[in-house]
């Protein structure tokens, strides 16, 4: 009994300091809000509005507005959704049957940090006419892909993402910052460290679950602006609230961009021989709470056919993870983007790269601190692997939906663990000594166009198990192949004016 008390009054204490104020005011974790909660919350904390939220094709979030009239109109609004113009929303949709349903989830519910009027906001699913889940919305398909990894592996799927982007202001010409060296730069020579602060707390408030922030390599000076490139980091949670988790925080940075005056860029390359910013997806495999990526310290079978999986199906996950033009001129070789389809062990050269994993022996935190008693911290439960070719302008549910039926198609090889030996490199396949493995490995797509190929040649894996609709995957096929980019990159290689139209086009992309 005593042990019970003393664990609940850790959960409570625990629940009073999380960021979100529902998650402290309710005294329970978001997964367990019930619509009970989410009115019990609104009528004793005064809000007047209700937002609903949701992703579109074009990748961002839509939103609609109520004002709670009344009791009954707010129980309406929670227990029914309400409806909205499909068609307008995703290029599938057909203008005759463009009615659908928005539902929200409770369990995403945040005071919106942006309102004047105190506004409670929740992310929705698409149901179609029949009360049915939307097939082909993000949400629904990246929920499919998940339990499809869980009936096939009998683990859960889980991801977190790097979130790069490049805060624009006016450049005040004191301490500046030297070029493309802003790799965890301190204030005053990284100018925007205190937006990105108050971003990662409206971003903790909203649910996010985030590991860290810090300032990037890019950074640089043009015609009298500042560019400079930042990073938020999340923590491995599953991949369903990965995905609902980046898109709010997209939202949230822009917004708060907006009021304070900054330009926000999520675009995978800004202009020519400076850092591009990617979308680095983490992942990891889990069975009853327990890191699956590890075994005796070092990475296990599991963890290799997920990678196996990820090399046989690089080539069409681009299409879910660099889809416009501009995400192949970040794709080159010596830029800390991956070219060929390789893994390996601390090396950022290769695509699928498996991350420094704490397996020193040494007590690293009593050497540190020499008054510390022995620790015995269980580091496995942070090994992940990380996929680095997508970036900002990918579809994030679809994005982590590849990545889910990638790493699912792993277990499904026979020869997933060859697969993983002969794609494996422990060098920097870049530098000259190094020519002929590279020579061995195949490369990425160069344009769009190429990338929708691909995905051509191996949609049937993508389908398997209905995760991705087959009008899904055709929509974005004719997308890809709309851009007519087949030898863009060659044909403006060295053209920094062209280059530069390319980017002003695709800055706001994602």
């Amino acid at each position: 009994m005593e042990t019970t008390t003393i664990n609940i009054h850790t959960m409570n204490k625990e629940l009073a300091m999380n960021p979100n104020k529902l998650v402290a005011y309710l005294g329970k974790p978001c997964k367990e809000f019930t619509k009970a909660d989410i009115v019990r919350f609104i009528e004793e904390n005064e809000i007047r509005m209700v937002n609903f939220m949701y992703p579109a094709g074009d990748g961002r979030l839509k939103t609609l507005n109520f004002v709670i009239n009344n009791l009954a109109y707010l129980d309406a609004i929670l227990t029914c959704g309400e409806r909205v113009d499909g068609s307008s929303l995703f290029p599938f949709i057909e203008a005759g049957s463009s009615d659908l349903y928005v539902l929200p989830r409770f369990s995403t519910a945040f005071l919106d940090p942006f309102a004047e009027t105190p506004t409670l906001s929740m992310l929705c699913s698409y149901f179609n006419k029949d009360g049915e889940p939307l097939e082909s919305s993000p949400e629904n398909t990246l929920r499919k892909a998940c339990r499809a990894f869980n009936e096939v592996t009998g683990m859960e799927f889980q991801a977190m993402g790097e979130l790069e982007y490049y805060v624009i202001a006016p450049d005040t010409e004191m301490f500046p910052a030297t070029d493309q060296k802003g790799y965890h730069e301190s204030a005053p020579y990284a100018k925007f460290n205190e937006f990105r602060t108050q971003c990662m707390a409206y971003i903790a408030q909203a649910g996010g679950q985030i590991k860290y922030g810090h300032s990037e390599v890019g950074n640089f000076t043009i015609d009298g602006m500042i560019y400079e490139q930042n990073e938020i980091e999340f923590l491995p949670v599953r991949a369903e609230d990965a995905a609902d988790q980046l898109m709010i925080a997209k939202w949230i940075i822009r917004n708060l961009a907006y009021e304070l005056g900054y330009d926000i860029t999520f675009a995978p390359k800004i202009t020519a021989g400076k850092a591009g910013s990617g979308l680095h997806v983490h992942m990891r495999i889990v069975k009853d709470g327990q890191n699956q990526m590890l075994d005796g310290g070092v990475l296990s079978a599991t963890a290799r056919r997920a990678i196996a999986g990820m090399m046989e199906l690089a080539p069409s996950i681009t299409a879910f993870g660099n889809t416009n033009p501009t995400s192949y001129f970040r794709l080159v070789p010596h830029q800390e983007a991956p070219t060929n389809i390789c893994w390996g062990d601390r090396n950022r050269s290769v695509l699928v790269r498996v991350p420094l994993g704490w397996a020193a022996k040494s007590d690293m935190c009593k050497i540190a601190n020499p008054l510390e008693s022995e620790s015995n911290y269980d580091t496995t439960q942070k090994q992940t692997v990380e996929m680095r070719s997508p970036d900002g302008s990918a579809d994030i549910y679809q994005l982590i939906a590849g990545l889910c039926v990638a790493c699912r198609h792993g277990f499904e090889l026979e020869n997933a663990l060859e697969i993983a030996e002969k794609t494996y490199v422990n060098v920097n396949i870049h530098q000259k000594e190094n020519e002929d493995k590279l020579k061995n490995l195949a490369q990425l797509p160069d344009s769009c166009e190429a990338s929708a190929d691909c995905l051509e040649k191996q949609r049937n894996v993508f389908e398997q198990y209905n995760v991705f609709s087959p009008a899904m995957i055709d929509g974005i096929i004719k997308r890809l192949r709309s851009y007519g980019d087949k030898t863009l990159r060659a044909d403006i290689n060295g053209n920094q004016e062209e280059m530069l139209k390319l980017v002003e086009k695709y800055f706001h992309c994602g």
